[in-house]
């Protein structure tokens, strides 16, 4: 909703008296007698306008002319909409206005301005219109805000909000923030107290205390610092010393008085008799000549830089009372005073010239990446500071900048470039065991190749021309007369040309990948069926039949094209030469039924044949092609009377027991034939003897001579003569391409005919159709060059310098890279792919030094300020000298004063006091140096210095206690001592150890990564006072050496495949299995096994499925036997009998069953009987054959169906007797002798590789099974004959995943040592993994990074000594000089041994190679004033040392401040009377890093003998402070709770419990202690009437009132406040008494109802008779009584009864 113009709504805006008012208000709401009215109370209108938001800028042009409209229109106060005419229109608003229309081009125009963030204000929640009480616990919560405007950016004109939120929403416009607590000033505790500040009379003692943490944020101010008790050892026998002379502070240096000043006093004095004493002048002029030579000689010789000029300076010496007050120097004992006059350096500010201009931008090009780069500038020193004169400021200046003016070239930009792949490797895929890896030669499958990247300039050739451009131009020679229709970069595009190899880190970005899996395609072997049968022996040529030779043949198939065709399977035809060939003959078919001759009904007759004319491959032909070979004849044969013995026919001749026959073997076949019935007694025809029921025959009768055609290899692919194409070279050829055919070539092999087991034949042995051709087309592959990477650019010169300084010899080299290998004769690559060459030494190493020149001669006071000294006359005494410094380069040629300041050390001094010895002054020569020793610890050295001069002479000088002119001190004793220090570092393989094979091949098996390494313990060497020296010292080179053995890794060792497993089924599909088994486990990071199985052993499986031919064995059944009639008519030979057959499982072939195998490989079920029972026919019985086959049931199998077999009479009976029947019918019953068909598919093989593949792509079949409905798995020609439709795919593609050994990176360089000296440096290398490992390959080793000690150097440093006492010279007190020394110190590096004091002094010689600094500042103090109190004087003692850190925090809410350290100043007092003169105390804090965060609290114990606890305030790092501790009442004595109630709004109750103060509830520990006092929460629910929401207030009260709740317990009471802030009732009340009054409703209600239906009750109960006593019975539909008894109803019967 938009804003509107809204009347004061509601009623009962008054109130009343609170209990009068609530009741008036509750019956309203009871009787519901509200009103409406069209006015409010006050007169103001129910109606009022509303408006609905603005919508979107409306325009046609971009801009301020659009407009946007809103709705308008009238409502009442209680939110319905009404009339226009209710509301009053003069009122209404505007429905539209003139808008910005924003437009997508305005988002570069306008934009938000943020401004800054305001103060942080506090947000104070509010309770009854007051203040909460509110407790900071770390800081409170604030709000801060800002302004946000839009804006035009061109000029910052304001513009409307909505324009820059179209583009992005406003930013905010306020944030919370967190006010800090005021943390109040931290002191530590009292230090003890000072000794009395006199020996006799009244004085004083102190003890201070120093300030922790300064008042912070408005926290309470430091309190005193000092406190003072007065103490009086004894009264004071004598007076006490009232006066002591103080000496003032020197005053600034200043120039003596000018020369002109001079020389007029000095012509004043002319005439006194100077002149008359020639080479006699006063001490002023010749100290006048004397300045006057030294500074002509200055100016010849030396730079203006140096312009130092010596002055004066005095200071006061007075003599003070013990109150502070100056008295007469008379008072005071005096002694020799101290100088009052000494020279100075007058101070010179460092002058510098003006700026330079900005120097030209270091980035010369365009760049999108970063487009910036940096100009500098400088200025030059004038003058150096001289004396306390201000330092030198920054004299050279950096900002960023970018390139200016047209045509500024792109940069050079970078890429990564590779070789070529190298060749497909699968040897580095096999683990240890694998027997393969030594014949990489016939390894296919999944593989690795390797390439180089390198990095290149991109945009190289570009910058060329770019580059010739504008060389062209600035010869002149451009052409601009005509342009180039094509641009010249695009023929720069197509160049193939390989670009220079640059610095592998100028290239961004992620590394191509090194490596890759790749594909050796496996070659498919060729696969043939078994052989077929011997065809019949036919002319090679039946079109020429010249001669008898033939042969016979036989066949077989390829079953499994091979690779490159079927040219590579072996010989698929074998001849067998034989003699009278012929191209078609009869083929017999079957014989029909015997017919006895002259139409008789039994006896001798003929069987005539079914005979079909065929070729040698069993096709049916004419019939006239068989003419020449007669056709068969009928068969005799003869039908058996009914007396007559009959004989079953001949079984099938058997296989021939040879395929051919020689001198030695002869093939034989055999048939059979068994008696059925017996012949009568007489008149019947005989049964032949047992001989004559069996037939043998020869058969293969051909010779065992086998011929076949043999092929050799193929040859290689050559040129063939009549192709036109060349084979061209390409050397530009992308890497990775495929290589296209060049030309055509022709490859030839050799093919020879071969006997079996004998050899090559001549070649007409073996039949000509077969023969194989010996040539064939191929393509000749394309010749690829050598192709090399231009010579990168030579490294850069490494500019070294010995120890004197003196530039070392180095090298720099250049490498290319081979980016394509040669092959098929293309150009070889050059041998030498990498140059190196000796670098131009330079003559001079690039250095800066600083030169000192001597000192000047020593400058005293001007004579006229010390002529009232003792030794004005004879120019002696202290004063200063000066001298110069120059810059020169490390071989001693000048250079600019500015090199030295920028790459130089610090500059050394260049002045310093001197003393100009009197003639009463004893002068000395300078001590010699110490004699030499002629062994270590072994005698004495000495020193000597001699007399100078008159001193020679001289009684006091040749005092040798006072001036000793020899010292004697024993020869150094220097022993060192060499010791281990630090750990071992990781075992460390020599350098070196890398293999590089082919081209970029390099694998974690070519690296030697195990084997025999070395470790190394640094070495610490200290010299006979333990300070750490250069380990030379104790002849070692830094390290101990051990050998150390780095396990090398073991892969998992599987054992070999086993054979496969036989086929799971003898019919159908099944599943063969071959396994490998553990050998052993892997080991130091070796190839892991496969998964484990339940045994902790690992096996490997592959399950293939199988096919087996479910006629492969099949049952072969011997004739039956004879008879055995077991009731046998002697007379007959007939009746009940058995007959037995010999049943055995043979495997079948081609040329039928041919050897006997094991029963269970047959199917038991199809086992023919062994044995039947039957009766055997008497004489003149019928005889029937045997049953034939059951015929095939039809589908579906049902019972109405049925199956039939039948048999024929082989003898007809006699008359009067019948044959039985000669068909036999049975129904068809499913899964009995009817059976359903249907596929079956097996499941998916385990991927198949080939057999000398490691990985890669693969195979997996399965295999479609015909399945009986029984389950019985069948031939499939069963599922085929019903045409049953086959939906499965049976092969599909798979990968196993490659084993790829993980690859590592070479190991980077040594870094530098992590400490430029002491004990603890290390080095580090690390190596990267650039291809991870996959599949069970080799994982990367956890070791990637490997450190070894740095030599332990000493660490020098220089350090200061303790400052001294203040000196005053021979003054008791006043301003002094306080001295402390800069030396050499050493250490190990370590943070104990920076507190070493005198023991790790040396040498200052050892620190002259290091920047002259004190831990990092390098302004060097060694003195400073100081002032040293008069007696009685109240002083302010030095500064502290600077505290901790600390972190102003919040430590639970994580909140942090900032750090801060601070110091401070004492105040010490020696006079009670002087205490009013005291100095206030100071302190001052600076920022800190690192600072702990304390936290602080009150901790309390009971005294010994005492019942009063000590209570103080506690740090949480145990330090004992004042202040810092939450302001709450500590425990009172008369307190009983134990532990004390301490925290903060905590209390101790009568009953000795830890209470909270009102407001605030208990927090309580696991323990049952007191945690915290936390605030009450108060629940605020604003409610829509009132937008400031109204707060119904949960408030406690006194909680010192008892109750009965809890003993010792205070309690609480709880109120509801009806009442608003505003005086108004709450909305809840009204919702309050609506609930009552709707309750009050329902419960009058339902007494109505009880009431009046107890009374219907009693009425009816009245008309009845019987007199229930108030109990009425109702009969329910299923005869169930319901009793309900009314009480008022019994009452009522009751009186109605009595009465």
């Amino acid at each position: 909703m938009g804003l509107g113009w809204r009347g004061a709504a509601g009623t009962l805006r008054r109130r009343t008296e609170g209990s009068r008012y609530l009741l008036v208000t509750l019956l309203l709401l009871l009787c519901g007698f509200w009103e409406a009215h069209t006015q409010t109370d006050d007169g103001k209108s129910v109606y009022f306008w509303e408006t609905g938001p603005w919508g979107r800028c409306m325009g046609s042009d971009c801009g301020p002319g659009g407009s946007q409209s809103r709705a308008v229109w009238c409502a009442h106060v209680d939110g319905w909409t009404t009339l226009h005419t209710n509301c009053d229109q003069g009122e209404r608003p505007s429905n539209q206005r003139n808008c910005f229309r924003v437009c997508d081009w305005h988002k570069d125009l306008y934009d938000w301005k943020l401004g800054a963030w305001n103060e942080c204000v506090p947000v104070s929640a509010r309770t009854f219109g007051a203040a909460r009480p509110f407790t900071c616990s770390g800081g409170e919560e604030g709000i801060q805000t800002r302004e946000v405007n839009c804006l035009l950016k061109s000029d910052g004109t304001p513009a409307e909000d909505c324009i820059c939120d179209y583009f992005e929403p406003m930013p905010r416009l306020e944030q919370a923030c967190l006010i800090p607590c005021p943390q109040d000033c931290v002191v530590s505790e009292y230090s003890p107290w000072t000794s009395c500040s006199k020996t006799c009379g009244t004085g004083l003692r102190n003890r201070v205390r120093s300030v922790l943490v300064p008042p912070l944020f408005g926290g309470a101010v430091c309190p005193n610092l000092t406190e003072f008790q007065s103490c009086k050892l004894g009264p004071c026998t004598g007076p006490e010393g009232m006066y002591s002379l103080r000496i003032g502070a020197w005053s600034p240096c200043a120039l003596a008085q000018s020369r002109t000043a001079r020389q007029a006093k000095r012509r004043k004095g002319k005439g006194q008799g100077l002149r008359d004493r020639p080479g006699v002048k006063d001490p002023e002029t010749r100290e006048l000549i004397q300045k006057k030579r030294t500074r002509n000689r200055l100016n010849r010789q030396e730079s203006p830089f140096w312009d130092i000029q010596v002055g004066y300076q005095t200071r006061d010496v007075i003599c003070m009372h013990r109150n502070g007050s100056a008295a007469g120097r008379s008072l005071c004992t005096m002694r020799d005073l101290p100088l009052t006059v000494q020279s100075c350096v007058l101070p010179k500010d460092c002058q510098l010239t003006d700026w330079t201009d900005w120097g030209p931008c270091s980035k010369t090009c365009v760049d999108p990446v970063f487009p910036r780069g940096n100009r500098t500038r400088s200025r030059q020193v004038l003058q150096f500071p001289v004396g306390e004169g201000a330092e030198c400021p920054q004299v050279e200046e950096l900002e960023s900048c970018e390139p200016q003016g047209d045509g500024v070239p792109p940069c050079a930009t970078y890429t990564w470039r590779s070789t070529e792949w190298s060749d497909c490797r699968v040897d580095v895929l096999l683990s240890q065991q694998d027997r393969r890896r030594n014949n990489a030669t016939e390894l296919c499958g999944g593989g690795l190749q390797t390439r180089e990247v390198y990095c290149v300039e991109a945009n190289a050739e570009l910058l060329k021309y770019l580059n010739d451009l504008r060389e062209k131009d600035k010869a002149g020679q451009t052409q601009r007369q005509q342009k180039p229709s094509v641009p010249p970069l695009l023929s720069i595009t197509f160049q193939i040309t390989a670009s220079q190899p640059v610095e592998n880190r100028l290239c961004e970005g992620p590394i191509p990948n090194r490596s890759q899996l790749c594909q050796i395609p496996c070659p498919i072997e060729c696969e043939v069926s078994p052989w077929g049968a011997w065809g019949p022996c036919t002319f090679e040529n039946c079109d020429d039949q010249a001669g008898k030779k033939g042969f016979k043949l036989r066949r077989r198939r390829i079953t499994n094209v091979p690779t490159g065709g079927p040219g590579n399977c072996p010989h698929l035809v074998e001849a067998v030469p034989c003699d009278e060939p012929s191209c078609y003959e009869w083929k017999l078919l079957s014989l029909d039924e015997c017919v006895p001759e002259d139409e008789r009904k039994c006896g001798p007759g003929s069987q005539l044949p079914q005979i079909q004319c065929v070729n040698s491959n069993g096709e049916v032909g004419d019939g006239n092609l068989c003419s020449s070979s007669p056709a068969p004849e009928p068969v005799p044969c003869e039908v058996p009377c009914s007396r007559d013995c009959v004989l079953s026919d001949w079984t099938p001749w058997s296989t021939c027991s040879q395929t051919c026959s020689s001198k030695t073997i002869e093939g034989k076949q055999m048939r059979i034939r068994s008696i059925l019935a017996y012949n009568a007694g007489e008149g019947g025809a005989l049964c032949p003897n047992s001989s004559s029921l069996q037939e043998v025959r020869n058969c293969n009768e051909h010779a065992c001579t086998v011929y076949h055609w043999s092929t050799g290899p193929w040859g290689l692919c050559s040129d063939d003569p009549s192709s036109t194409s060349l084979n061209t070279s390409t050397s530009g050829r992308a890497a990775g391409n495929t290589q296209g055919p060049c030309s055509t070539g022709m490859q030839t092999r050799k093919v020879m005919c071969v006997r079996v087991n004998v050899g090559q034949v001549p070649p007409k042995k073996c039949p000509d159709g077969p023969r194989p051709s010996t040539l064939r087309p191929c393509q000749l592959p394309c010749k690829k060059d050598c192709i090399v990477t231009p010579f990168s650019d030579w490294t850069p010169c490494p500019v070294t310098c010995d120890e004197a300084g003196n530039p070392v010899k180095s090298k720099q080299s250049r490498k290319r890279l081979v980016i394509q290998l040669p092959s098929n004769g293309g150009q070889e690559c050059p041998e030498l792919l990498e140059e190196e060459k000796d670098c131009e030494v330079p003559k001079v190493c690039p250095g800066f030094r600083w030169k000192t020149h001597k000192w000047r001669k020593c400058q005293l006071v001007p004579w006229f300020l010390r002529q009232e000294s003792p030794t004005a006359q004879e120019s002696c005494g202290p004063g200063l000298q000066t001298r110069a410094v120059s810059c020169r380069q490390l071989d001693g040629t000048q250079a600019d004063i500015g090199e030295c300041l920028k790459y130089a050390k610090a500059m050394p001094v260049i002045t310093q006091h001197c003393q100009l010895p009197c003639q009463d002054d004893c002068q000395l020569t300078n001590w010699s140096k110490f004699s030499s020793c002629t062994a270590d610890c072994v005698g004495v050295r000495t020193r000597k210095r001699a007399l100078i001069g008159r001193s020679k002479k001289k009684d006091k000088c040749k005092n040798t206690q006072m001036y000793p002119l020899s010292e004697t001190q024993y020869c150094p004793c220097d022993k060192y001592n060499a010791q281990p220090v630090g750990n071992w570092s990781d075992c460390i393989l020599p350098e070196g150890g890398r293999v590089e094979s082919v081209l970029g091949m390099k694998v974690q098996g070519d690296i030697k990564e195990c084997g025999q390494g070395y470790r190394y313990q640094a070495m610490v060497c200290y010299d006979q006072d333990n300070r750490l020296v250069e380990t030379l010292r104790c002849n070692s080179h830094g390290y101990i050496e051990e050998a150390c053995i780095i396990p090398c890794p073991s892969d998992c060792k599987l054992s070999e495949w086993s054979n496969w497993s036989r086929c799971s089924k003898s019919c159908g599909s099944g599943v063969k299995v071959r396994s490998k088994w553990l050998r052993e486990k892997p080991y130091n990071g070796g190839r892991p096994c496969p998964k484990l199985d339940h045994l902790n052993q690992a096996q490997v499986y592959e399950v293939v499925p199988c096919q087996s031919d479910c006629n492969q064995y099949v049952w072969l059944a011997e004739p039956w036997s004879v008879w055995k009639v077991s009731n046998v008519d002697l007379k007959e030979n007939c009746g009940e009998g058995v007959q037995t057959r010999k049943v055995r499982c043979m495997l079948n072939t081609i040329d039928g069953p041919s050897e006997s195998v094991e029963d269970y490989l047959c199917d038991p079920e199809e086992m023919p009987l062994g044995a039947r029972e039957s009766r055997l026919p008497c004489p003149e019985d019928c005889v029937l054959n045997d049953w034939g086959p059951w015929s095939r049931c039809s589908l579906p199998c049902t019972r109405t169906n049925s199956r039939i077999r039948t048999a024929y009479p082989l003898r007809s009976p006699s008359v009067g007797r019948q044959c039985p029947d000669t068909t036999d019918r049975e129904p068809c019953g499913l899964n009995l002798n009817c059976f359903n068909y249907f596929y079956n598919i097996t499941d998916w093989s385990t991927c198949q590789l080939s057999q000398n593949a490691v990985c890669g792509g693969g195979i997996k079949t399965r295999m479609l099974d015909c399945v009986r409905s029984d389950g019985k798995s069948v031939d499939i020609k069963f599922c085929e004959e019903l045409n049953l439709e086959k939906k499965w795919q049976m092969n599909i593609s798979c990968v196993v995943e490659c084993p790829v050994n993980c690859q590592l990176s070479e190991w980077s360089p040594w870094s530098e040592c992590s400490q430029t000296c002491g004990l603890d440096g290390k080095m580090w290398r690390q190596r990267s993994v650039v291809q991870a490992s996959q599949g069970d390959g080799r994982p990367c080793p956890s070791q990637m990074e490997q450190w070894k000690p740095c030599p332990v150097r000493p660490c020098y440093r220089w350090q200061y000594s303790p400052w001294s006492e203040c000196r005053v010279e021979s003054v008791v007190c006043g301003h002094g000089t306080r001295y402390r020394n800069l030396s050499c110190f050493v250490s190990d590096g370590s943070i104990d041994s920076e507190g070493d004091g005198e023991g790790g002094l040396v040498d200052e010689e050892l620190c002259s190679s290091l920047e002259l600094a004190v831990d990092g500042d390098k302004q060097i103090t060694l003195k400073e004033a100081c002032t040293l109190p008069c007696p009685g004087e109240c002083y302010l003692m030095e500064w502290s040392d600077w505290s901790s850190c600390v972190s102003i925090c919040v430590k639970d809410a994580g909140v942090d401040f900032g750090s801060v350290q601070v110091r401070s100043r004492a105040v010490l007092a020696q006079e009670p009377e002087n205490l009013q003169l005291c100095p206030d105390q100071a302190w001052e804090s600076q920022p800190c890093t690192g600072g702990e965060c304390y936290e602080y609290k009150w901790l309390s114990s009971v005294r010994p003998n005492s019942t009063r606890p000590l209570i103080w305030c506690q740090r949480s790092d145990g330090l004992s402070v004042t202040g810092g501790c939450p302001p709450v009442n500590p425990p009172t004595t008369n307190s009983s709770c134990d532990p004390p109630c301490l925290l903060p709004r905590s209390f101790c109750s009568e009953a000795g419990i830890c209470m909270c103060e009102e407001g605030f509830t208990e927090v309580l520990s696991p323990t049952g202690q007191l945690d915290q006092c936390a605030p009450i929460p108060v629940l605020e629910i604003p409610t829509a009437g009132d937008k400031k929401g109204d707060v119904k207030t949960s408030r406690a009260i006194n909680p010192t009132q008892p109750s009965a709740t809890q003993p010792g317990r205070t309690g609480r009471t709880w109120y509801l406040q009806p009442y608003g802030p505003d005086g108004k009732l709450k909305m809840w009340v009204y919702g309050v008494a609506a609930g009552a009054f709707v309750l009050l409703i329902f419960i009058v209600s339902m007494i109505y109802l009880a009431c009046s239906y107890c009374a219907t009750v009693h009425r009816s109960l009245k008309a009845q008779e019987s007199g229930a006593n108030g109990t009425a019975v109702w009969v329910g539909h299923n005869a169930h009584e319901m009793i309900y008894t009314c009480p008022d109803c019994q009452e009522l019967a009751q009186s109605s009864s009595s009465s």
